[in-house]
C-alpha cells in the first residue's frame, strides 16, 4: 500500500495497488502526477469521460511519440539489410537520400535548438543516422568513391554549423522551412524511379509502410504537444509523399518491372534465334 499512498483513497484496496502501479511506473512519467491521477481514477471507475479529458489526449500522444521514436531507431535497418544482402542499391536513387538527410539533419537541428520535447522529434535523430549509413552504402556499391567521401565531409560540415553560433536562430526558422522544400523534392526521385522501373528495386516495403504511418501519427502529436506550424506543415507534406511511395510499394513492389524486362529480352532473343534458324 506505500506505493500508492493516499492518492487513490476512493479505490478499492485491491484496485489501490494496481492504480499505485499504473500511476507510478507508466502514466505519471509521461504526462505527470495531476494528469496520471486524473486517468487512472477514471480508467478504474470506469469513467467513460475519461477518453475526452485533455490528460487522456496529452498521453496518447506522448505514447504515441515514443513509440515513434522506438521505431525509428529500427525504421530503415530493413532497407540496410536489403541493400547489404542484395550487394546492390538498383533502384534507390542517390538524390533522393542526399535530399532526404538534408532535410532530416535541419529538421534535428531546428527542434534541439528550440528545446521541443524530444517525444515529438526524437525519430529523426536515429533516421538521420540510418540514412547517412544508407548513402554511404549507396555510393560504395555504385563504386562512387569521391562521393562517398564528399558526401561524408557535405554532412559533417553541415550539423556543426546547423548547431553552432554560426547561423542564428532566425535563419534557422528560414531554414526549416526550406527542409519542407527539400524533403518534398527529395521524394520525387524516388517516386519517378519507380514509374519508371515498373517496380520499387531496392526499396524496403516495410521502411516505407513505417515511415508513412509514422509521419501521420506525427500530426497529432505535434497539433497537441508542439503547436508550430512549421513542423506541423513538414508532417503533412511528409505523410502525403510517403503515402504515394507506399502505394507504389502495393501496386507495383520490388522486381516486377525487372522480370518483365528480363522477360521480353528472352521472348526477342528467342525470336531472333527462331528466323536465324529459319533462314539456313
Amino acid at each position: 500500500m506505500a506505493l500508492t499512498g493516499n492518492k487513490f483513497t476512493d479505490l478499492g484496496e485491491i484496485a489501490q495497488v494496481y492504480a499505485g502501479v499504473l500511476d507510478t511506473f507508466l502514466v505519471a512519467p509521461l504526462v505527470g502526477p495531476q494528469c496520471s491521477k486524473r486517468i487512472v481514477t477514471g480508467v478504474f471507475t470506469l469513467d467513460a469521460g475519461v477518453v475526452r479529458d485533455s490528460c487522456f489526449s496529452l498521453l496518447v500522444s506522448k505514447g504515441l511519440g515514443l513509440g515513434i521514436v522506438v521505431g525509428g531507431s529500427i525504421v530503415k535497418v530493413p532497407q540496410i539489410l536489403k541493400i547489404f544482402n542484395s550487394g546492390s542499391a538498383r533502384g534507390i536513387s542517390l538524390v533522393s537520400y542526399v535530399l532526404e538527410t538534408l532535410a532530416y539533419v535541419i529538421t534535428l537541428s531546428y527542434n534541439l535548438r528550440r528545446d521541443n520535447p524530444f517525444s515529438t522529434y526524437g525519430e529523426v535523430a536515429f533516421i538521420t543516422l540510418q540514412n547517412v549509413i544508407i548513402l554511404l552504402m549507396l555510393t560504395f556499391y555504385s563504386k562512387k568513391y569521391v562521393s562517398l567521401v564528399g558526401v561524408t565531409a557535405f554532412f559533417a560540415a553541415a550539423t556543426y554549423a546547423l548547431n553552432s553560433d554560426l547561423l542564428p536562430d532566425s535563419l534557422l526558422v528560414s531554414l526549416q522551412w526550406a527542409a519542407i522544400v527539400i524533403s518534398t523534392v527529395s521524394k520525387l526521385p524516388q517516386i519517378y524511379a519507380n514509374f519508371a522501373n515498373g517496380d520499387t528495386g531496392a526499396l524496403s516495403a516495410i521502411t516505407v509502410a513505417l515511415q508513412f504511418v509514422g509521419s501521420a501519427a506525427r500530426i497529432f502529436t505535434t497539433l497537441r504537444e508542439v503547436k508550430d506550424q512549421v513542423i506541423l506543415v513538414s508532417f503533412i507534406m511528409a505523410t502525403a509523399l510517403n503515402g504515394i511511395l507506399f502505394g507504389q510499394v502495393l501496386l507495383l513492389g520490388g522486381g516486377k518491372g525487372a522480370a518483365k524486362k528480363k522477360g521480353s529480352a528472352a521472348k526477342n532473343a528467342a525470336k531472333k534465334a527462331k528466323s536465324a534458324s529459319k533462314k539456313d
